[in-house]
């Protein structure tokens, strides 16, 4: 290796460390409130895609390494809507509402005409999302998908996420009808497509470590006197029949989520940006707090994610051995993709911040697992066999923390080196 590689190396790994983070702010919710749901933001890619960069001269795309979460879904359970239905329908008899509270009422009546008996449930967006990603996928890399390809797709057992791969499947045979793409969802995956550790199941439980940090946190955020006095007329009414805090948290949910369903109706008239930007601070940390990589974790949240990291490595060393293109496709879910991100050090994904307050100025949930959100690692070849790959998420070319003088892409023994002493590294161990 010369010299000037090894200054290219340097600077790409450099770069790979100190690459600004785009701070989520109040003007970004304000310009789009949609992101202001987190982990409830819809996939935000369009037919257009997003920019792909070409591989070096000599280098042919021949296999994708895939990890989807599920596309958009309705709230996970009817009681999500009807709780709040019914209290505001309630007040309405009362005679306790505010006109805004009426037209809340109204408009959540006629929302949960689509939303009822589907709670957890993949809505037609969704669908389309994932149909979406994988026309993208095979438009863009068209030799990874020939007729005689070699795909495997597998799901949790959970109903959305085979829904989402069967949409994904059918969204590569509208563009190649010959493929033949095997399916599965069923428990034999699932030890390392939604795995979690028993340390991680204790330290995560009500009661553990983050119970009390997430809950003081949520407290702080929560501000709901003024929605309270826009919707409801009657303090004594409110008192003895309203819980203010739960009743914000309530509105939110239904806020954010419906820009996953089909209906037209908006509830952003219902917070202001300062409250839904406080809300989801707040639910930033606490997805944070449970599933990426607090410092109170040592780490330990990452674990979940090694068996799935590990069948990443073997499925792609099985698909260069074979000599055959195709694609592993994967679907699960926000609490699988976004350890696996933060354990891969993927770009942006791996902060470790201990300050909830602080947390939004380097992390934010919606920019690494929307509904539909997605890693893809794309893997090329050249006549003498060398393997190169970059990583996606999103869609969205991303840098990882190994050495490379022609990123994004970097070489596959560099990389699979890497990630075999991160599943290596010794596993967490509770102190005595």
């Amino acid at each position: 290796m010369n010299h000037y590689r090894i200054l290219s190396c340097v600077i790409s790994l450099i770069a790979s460390f100190t690459a600004v983070y785009a701070q989520t702010s109040l003007e970004e919710i304000i310009a789009t409130p949609a992101k202001a749901g987190g982990i409830y933001y819809a996939y935000p890619v369009g037919d257009e895609g997003r920019q792909v960069t070409s591989a070096p001269d000599g280098y042919e795309p021949f296999y994708i390494s895939h990890y989807g979460r599920h596309g958009s879904r309705y709230l996970i359970g009817d009681r999500d809507y009807s709780r709040l239905l019914d209290l505001l329908k309630d007040a309405r008899k009362a005679g306790a509402l505010t006109p805004l509270g009426l037209s809340l009422t109204e408009r959540l009546d006629s929302v949960w005409q689509e939303a009822e008996g589907r709670g957890g449930e993949l809505t037609p967006l969704g669908h389309r999302q994932h149909r979406g990603i994988a026309r993208r996928m095979i438009t863009n890399y068209p030799t990874v998908f020939p007729d005689t390809a070699n795909v495997f797709a597998r799901s949790t057992v959970v109903m959305r996420c085979a829904h989402s791969m069967n949409s994904f499947c059918e969204g590569l045979k509208e563009v190649n009808p010959a493929l033949e793409i095997p399916r599965e969802s069923s428990q034999r995956h699932m030890y390392y497509l939604n795995y979690h550790t028993p340390q991680a199941n204790h330290f995560t439980r009500h009661g553990g470590p983050t119970t009390e940090p997430t809950r003081k946190f949520e407290r702080s955020m929560t501000s709901p006197d003024r929605l309270v006095s826009s919707i409801f007329s009657d303090p004594e009414y409110v008192y003895g029949n309203v819980d203010p805090h739960d009743f914000m948290w309530s509105v939110y949910w239904v806020t954010v989520d419906m820009q996953n369903m089909e209906s037209p109706v908006r509830f952003y008239d219902i917070l202001t940006a300062e409250e839904m930007f406080d809300l989801w601070q707040s639910f930033n940390y606490r997805f944070y707090a449970t599933n990426c990589n607090p410092p109170m974790a040592n780490g330990m949240l990452l674990d979940c994610a090694k068996p799935l990291l590990n069948n990443i490595l073997e499925c792609a060393d099985k698909a260069i051995d074979s000599g055959r293109a195709g694609a592993d496709l994967r679907f699960g879910h926000d609490g699988n993709l976004i350890p696996l991100v933060a354990l891969m050090e993927i770009e942006g994904c791996n902060a470790s911040v201990a300050d909830a307050a602080e947390l939004y100025k380097s992390y934010a949930d919606f920019k690494i697992s929307p509904m539909g959100g997605n890693l893809q690692m794309v893997f090329f070849r050249n006549p003498s066999g060398d393997v190169i790959v970059k990583f996606m998420l999103n869609e969205e070319e991303k840098s990882i923390p190994v050495a490379t003088d022609i990123a994004p892409f970097y070489r596959w023994s560099d990389v699979k080196d890497y990630y075999r002493k991160v599943i290596e590294r010794e596993n967490y161990m509770p102190a005595e």
